[in-house]
């Protein structure tokens, strides 16, 4: 039955007009879609359209430049003197100006004296100045000399050794001890420096060294300390010493 079927399809085919149809077809089909668009087409607006084509106006001109200003011709003037010297000119001028000089008054005798101003009173002295009034006005009488100052005599003071003054005490008042430093078990010697006045008191007074708990009654005192003056060639003098406060628990 199979062998009875390929042997009857077996026939003539026209494959050559088939071809040719298909291929006259597909190109119809082509030149439609082609000439559609070029058919119907949207017309761009006038007003878009003149813009496009017209050119934009030129711009303004520029400005015109401002005018020159107009410059002014300065006409120099030579000058005659320099200095108080005559300068020659450089060109000749075309109009030479002439100078007349007014004649001087004769001078007369009583018109004043050689070394005098011009127009001053006769009589006046020489050197014053016109009408003579400042050197007719007889000079003032030079001021007192200041009256002599004083000179201080320079204070006369002598250094003595602390042990040479303690000799010469009148009065010794004894330092109370601080209870706070006695309660720390504190003990010493407070330095001072001092000035002894021809009085035998204290004048000044100015710590060297000690313990600060022990400064000030040591301080307090030695400035009711008094000594007997100290004399140099019989006149009393101030004394620079050195005075030591001794502190010590035993007391």
């Amino acid at each position: 039955m199979f062998e009875q079927t390929f042997i009857e399809g077996q026939g003539k085919t026209n494959r050559a007009w088939t071809v040719l149809i298909s291929f006259i077809g597909q190109i119809a089909l082509i030149g439609v879609l082609i000439l559609i668009p070029m058919i119907y087409f949207d017309a761009l607006p006038r007003t878009q359209l003149t813009s496009f084509l017209v050119a934009p106006p030129p711009p303004p001109p520029p400005p015109p430049p401002p005018a020159a200003a107009p410059v002014k011709m300065v006409k120099v003037i030579p000058r005659q003197f320099d200095a108080g010297r005559l300068m020659a000119p450089k060109a000749v001028p075309k109009d030479i100006a002439m100078i007349k000089e007014e004649e001087l008054p004769p001078p007369s005798a009583s018109a004043g004296v050689v070394g005098g101003v011009p127009g001053g009173v006769a009589g006046g002295s020489v050197g014053g100045v016109i009408g003579g009034i400042i050197g007719s006005v007889p000079s003032a009488a030079p001021p007192p000399p200041p009256p002599p100052v004083e000179q201080k005599k320079a204070v006369q003071r002598i250094r003595v050794g602390g042990q040479v003054q303690q000799a010469n005490l009148i009065r010794q008042p004894k330092p109370i001890y601080p209870p706070l430093a006695k309660q720390a078990r504190i003990q010493g010697v407070v330095r001072f420096e001092a000035i002894i006045g021809k009085d035998g008191t204290i004048q000044n007074l100015r710590l060297v060294s000690g313990h600060p708990l022990l400064v000030p009654a040591a301080q307090e005192a030695v400035k009711q300390w008094l000594y007997k003056p100290t004399l140099l060639n019989g006149e009393p003098v101030e004394v620079a010493t050195v005075i030591d406060v001794n502190f010590t628990l035993s007391q």
